[in-house]
């Protein structure tokens, strides 16, 4: 058992969907260190056994019968504080639904496919235990009713000198479980007219990229769009990499662009945090920086690494506010970060980096 996880993990299922129930209890169950307690079928009986039960996860579908999975969600934030994770269909109106839920307080989402006759949900088995684990440890950090929040961490100052380091002409952001809330925290806190674009690779199924930067865009004060093809990544503006596609970094006359495209294929995630910093470290070299967030396995190491060797300024997310140590552990063991600060302190680090005064460093 990892450390921090209760065992077992108790987790409530709610769905509408009999086969939804039965898939998804099998798939908790296959790891020991999860148990389904219980299952509902709409979001009232969902409500009725959270307030009972207490579990430490809950999955919830978003389209059910008497009460939808968004209000479910809500009164379950306001009379039962436990992570919720939405498990959504590939469709746009679920898409939109499953990032409000994230609005409103849900820990994150899995889709489903619903062609039954196909094995293919079976594909999100690794996905959903690892989420539920992580949901839980969550759980220790969330207020519960009637109780002080704690004083939150002060988050650790950056100690790397930037003095050596290029000003960025393009910054690159990788994150992937736990992605959604922390890209929620830090890039409201950004101020208004960055000298450089953002370009995130935030793993997410294809229609889910679209609603979520739109959601982002309504928080923050700079514009927050989905990437189109072959676009000027302007400064100032920040770029979620639609899902489905690769995105790299091209280095044109007017400065940088967005070329996108379904190769390569072979890569875990499309669009791969590899394959966006590895062209931003081949096009700008010392004068990218790279930042990686929250997320389970190792997509961005070499991205982060390539940046790191070509003199760009590289930044992790520390242990304590990661939702999942997965992404920014492979970096740090590997010894390609200069700096690494929780989340609360990745914002003003950027901007740190964006307004200092560079030596002349050839070359870069």
């Amino acid at each position: 058992m990892t450390a921090g996880i209760p065992a077992p993990v108790r987790v409530l299922v709610v769905d509408d969907s009999a086969f939804m129930r039965t898939a998804l209890r099998r798939m908790i169950e296959s790891d020991p260190a999860l148990k389904v307690i219980d299952t509902a079928c709409d979001g009232v009986e969902g409500l009725e056994k959270a307030c009972r039960l207490r579990p430490d996860v809950i999955t919830m579908d978003v389209e059910m019968p008497r009460m939808t999975g968004l209000e479910a969600l809500s009164r379950i934030m306001e009379e039962a504080p436990c992570p919720v994770i939405m498990v959504s269909s590939l469709t746009r109106t679920h898409a939109e639904a499953t990032i409000e839920a994230l609005g409103r307080g849900a820990y994150d989402f899995l889709s489903k496919d619903l062609s039954y006759a196909s094995i293919d949900i079976i594909r999100i088995k690794d996905d959903l235990v690892a989420k539920c684990k992580a949901a839980a440890v969550h759980k220790r950090r969330m207020p519960q009713r009637g109780v002080t929040k704690p004083v939150a961490t002060v988050p650790r100052r950056a100690s790397t000198s930037l003095y050596n380091f290029s000003t960025p002409r393009v910054i690159c952001i990788g994150t992937s479980t736990g992605g959604p809330k922390a890209l929620q925290t830090i890039l409201p806190l950004l101020p208004a007219g960055l000298s450089a674009p953002i370009v995130i690779v935030q793993h997410m199924p294809p229609g889910f990229t679209g609603p979520f930067a739109n959601r982002m865009n309504a928080l923050c004060r700079n514009q927050v769009k989905e990437s189109e093809p072959n676009e000027p990544l302007l400064p100032g503006v920040i770029y979620i990499a639609r899902a489905g596609l690769q995105l790299r970094v091209v280095r044109r006359s007017n400065g940088p662009a967005a070329e996108m495209s379904p190769m390569p294929t072979n890569t875990p995630h499309m669009p791969s945090v590899d394959v966006l910093m590895l062209s931003a470290a081949r096009e700008y070299g010392g004068s990218a920086m790279g930042v990686i967030l929250t997320g389970m396995g190792n997509d961005g190491q070499q991205g982060m690494e390539a940046i790191y060797r070509a003199g760009g300024y590289t930044v992790g997310e520390d242990e304590r506010s990661c939702t999942v140590y997965g992404m920014p552990r492979a970096c740090a063991e590997a010894g390609i970060l200069h700096n690494v600060l929780t989340l609360e302190g990745i914002p003003g680090e950027i901007v740190r980096a964006l307004q200092h005064s560079p030596a002349q460093v050839a070359n870069r």
